[in-house]
């Protein structure tokens, strides 16, 4: 069995402070968590940069902080940055980040396949944006991070990848359980899965309470898993405790050593990715 890819996603857009004190929001939390992270076996830090109020931003200079911090400290782990159409739409402002050039030039950045609802708020990804975006980190050298949260979102990377705007291999991100896309049930799995494209690396997030399932389902199958506050802020299902980023990807650890399959470093995969080297 291949070794895990652990893709850990620290804070996102919604967790904040009234919900949890555990979630990171300052340059320094977010990196904090990372490095916590990075020493439990994480090779991938996806990561929403949060203003001055804890509330997500775009702008290039605060990721830019957040990427410095760690990677004075850790060379090796995987910089995935978001270009998240949930906050803003401008394409200026989505790929801003980027932008970011020497330690701060991120390794990956994440690429959703389509507009999509959550509970209460859009997630705008017009065709003509996702292209562009593509387009853009194809120029940059920046790996996109495919984010598919439905089974038709695997039609349109395929519609990119016949369009030549993304390389194999094709990471993706399946995101489970949201409440308007694929489930976290063994039949969406399935499907989305059978339709990826060859060459095709993958990793499993659940939300909410189907995070731990959809995380152990991926260990135990073969992929790789997301997990962190960002898709869940509860330890456990009956929600009576509020989680730790580092008690999420300990956990998730510790199914993987519990059933004998090794975690990936991060220089396994880049190599795995086709990424560069660890940043010096």
């Amino acid at each position: 069995m291949e070794k895990l890819i652990i893709n850990f996603t620290p804070s996102g857009m919604i967790p904040i402070k009234e919900m949890t004190a555990h979630v990171p929001v300052s340059p320094d939390e977010i990196a904090c968590d990372v490095l916590k992270a990075a020493d439990l076996g994480a090779s991938i830090a996806h990561i929403h940069a949060r203003d001055e109020n804890g509330l997500p931003t775009h702008r290039g200079e605060v990721y830019g902080e957040i990427i410095s911090k760690i990677r004075k400290k850790n060379k090796d782990i995987i910089i995935c940055v978001s270009t998240s159409g949930r906050n803003v739409s401008e394409f200026e402002k989505r790929s801003e980040v980027l932008d970011l050039e020497g330690i701060c030039k991120p390794d990956m950045a994440s690429l959703t396949m389509s507009s999509l609802n959550f509970n209460n708020q859009v997630s705008i990804n017009p065709p003509e944006t996702i292209k562009s975006l593509a387009e853009k980190m194809l120029k940059k050298g920046i790996k996109p991070e495919l984010e598919v949260f439905d089974a038709g979102m695997i039609n349109y990377s395929k519609y990119l990848i016949r369009k030549g705007l993304l390389h194999p291999p094709y990471y993706f991100n399946i995101i489970l359980g949201n409440i308007a896309c694929a489930q976290a049930d063994l039949l969406h799995i399935g499907v989305i899965l059978n339709d990826l494209p060859g060459n095709s690396i993958w990793s499993l997030g659940g939300v909410g309470d189907s995070q731990l399932m959809v995380n152990s389902l991926a260990i135990v199958w073969g992929g790789g898993i997301r997990v962190g506050l960002e898709d869940n802020i509860w330890f456990d299902s009956a929600r009576t405790r509020l989680a730790t980023n580092e008690e999420l990807v300990r956990r998730a650890a510790e199914i993987s050593n519990a059933i004998g399959r090794q975690i990936a470093s991060p220089a396994e995969v880049r190599c795995l990715l086709g990424l560069d080297g660890a940043k010096k």
